[in-house]
């Protein structure tokens, strides 16, 4: 019998850095508030963060294992109509390194992902009008066909909304328009949705930098039909740009009330699995043209507000008119900043089962130092990642390398499925890691990129830059 999910209460009246409170919210039997949430993030030592984040996070999953996935990340398509000023991976139809994959290459691909041990693809591309519904069938059954052992994460929000204005399925409501569409590809083959497009969901900084993409209700009704159906999905998050620190609680907020809907309105079907949160990179990107904060000496001023904070509100509903400079300054988020995010994260998000290692942007060791901050899971050993590239940062390793870093942190690496269930623990002499005389062989190696003229050769590869 599905138990009847029953959210812990709120106790807006402790300090936010009460060790009671933080206790209780590590037995799960209190949730923080937004308020406390904030009051986290911007005044709790780092130290502090990652010993309550690292305390729930063993409370969710234990002191042993910690995992990771072998999948390939397969783009599709890079013709997309959006114009996120975030983004360097998307193009216009007719630019001359557009591309969109035939069957046989994308089969070709997961073939290779099957012939090592691969078990998932995560499949995402841009928003190509040109694709028609049947085009997306086939594929789905073709893949289905010729690989059935593997699951396939596909499709994110954005991709859905824009499925809808492409096919113009019946229905009166977008959620209805949704499950028309959403019940023909998973009949066709579709296993899961992944996160991405979440960015940042407050209003005023999602329309400054996602030009062209649907909005946080849009995105989250997506999911909501998806878990209706009783696919699982994660949820994801883009820091460190345009946005006040107070936008990143009010965006966590609101992945866990949507996920308080799933688990109360659909007990024992689906919901989100998992909350992967990075840093936004700038090299090759509109946004990143923007001149950082604390450059000028007004800026530098004790009581200087960043624009993005002087707009930023819990509720998400900022005035873009609050500070003359929104949307015209960065603020980039370093390694510090990271981890302290990604810790409270961990702690406001009591219902998500999983936090992922988010380290493409950060690098392999300040993704193991993040399994000390709340995170249990690094991410996806894969074969190629290009959105990410796109941007200029990209860390690669192989499977022996991210068992290292697992088992270097004091835990015992495992390979994982979709749900979490465990597929491998690597706990004796055969592990990948285990097996390594020479770990001058296992260096950081550039992952395959889709428009490459010659495409590097097929290798195992780890990153944490796809959202799974």
């Amino acid at each position: 019998m599905t138990s009847i999910h029953h959210p812990p209460p709120l106790r807006p009246e402790f300090d936010a850095l009460d060790p009671g409170l933080l206790e209780a919210v590590v037995a799960g039997e209190v949730r923080l508030s937004v308020a406390q949430g904030l009051d986290l993030l911007e005044r709790a030592p780092l130290h502090t963060l990652g010993r309550w984040a690292d305390a729930r996070a063993r409370t969710i999953h234990g002191d042993r294992i910690r995992t990771y996935i072998i999948d390939r990340n397969i783009n599709y398509t890079n013709v997309c109509t959006a114009k996120c000023t975030f983004c360097a991976f998307r193009r216009d139809a007719d630019d001359h390194d557009a591309y969109t994959l035939d069957y046989d290459t994308l089969f070709q691909k997961i073939r290779e992902l099957s012939d090592i041990g691969g078990t998932q693809i995560l499949m995402q591309g841009g928003m190509n009008p040109a694709l028609p519904l049947d085009w997306y069938l086939e594929l789905l059954r073709g893949i289905k066909e010729r690989f059935p052992h593997i699951h396939v994460h596909a499709f994110s929000p954005p991709e859905f909304i824009e499925f809808v204005h492409f096919f113009n399925p019946p229905g009166d409501t977008l959620a209805d328009k949704l499950r028309w569409v959403m019940v023909r590809l998973k009949d066709a083959g579709l296993d899961s949705i992944p996160g991405g497009g979440g960015e940042i969901f407050s209003h005023p900084v999602r329309r400054k930098i996602g030009l062209g993409k649907c909005d946080a209700e849009a995105w989250l009704t997506v999911m909501c039909v998806a878990h209706e159906l009783g696919m699982f999905t994660s949820a994801t998050m883009m820091f460190g740009h345009i946005e006040g620190r107070a936008d990143r609680i009010h965006h966590m907020e609101l992945v866990r009330q949507w996920q308080d809907k799933a688990l109360t309105e659909f007990p024992g079907a689906g919901h989100y699995k998992a909350f992967i949160s990075w840093p936004f990179q700038r090299e090759n990107t509109p946004l990143g043209r923007l001149r950082e904060w604390g450059h000028i000496e007004e800026e530098l001023a004790p009581d200087a507000v960043f624009p993005g904070d002087a707009v930023a509100t819990l509720a998400g509903d900022g005035d873009a008119k609050s500070h003359p400079e929104f949307g015209r300054r960065l603020r980039m988020a370093g390694a510090t900043e990271y981890l302290r995010t990604q810790a409270v994260s961990r702690l406001m998000l009591d219902n998500i089962y999983s936090i992922g290692a988010s380290w493409v942007t950060m690098g392999p060791h300040i993704g193991q130092v993040a399994l000390g901050f709340g995170a249990t899971d690094m991410g996806s050993v894969m074969m190629e990642e290009n959105v990410v590239s796109a941007a200029g940062t990209t860390y690669c390793l192989n499977e022996p390398v991210i068992c290292r870093l697992i088992r270097e942190a004091g835990f015992i690496p495992a390979q994982r499925d979709n749900v979490y269930d465990l597929l491998k623990v690597h706990h004796g002499p055969n592990s990948p890691d285990l097996l390594v005389d020479d770990w001058s062989k296992h260096r950081a190696k550039k992952l395959h990129v889709q428009t490459e003229a010659k495409p590097a050769p097929v290798e195992l590869s780890v990153t944490a830059g796809a959202v799974s």
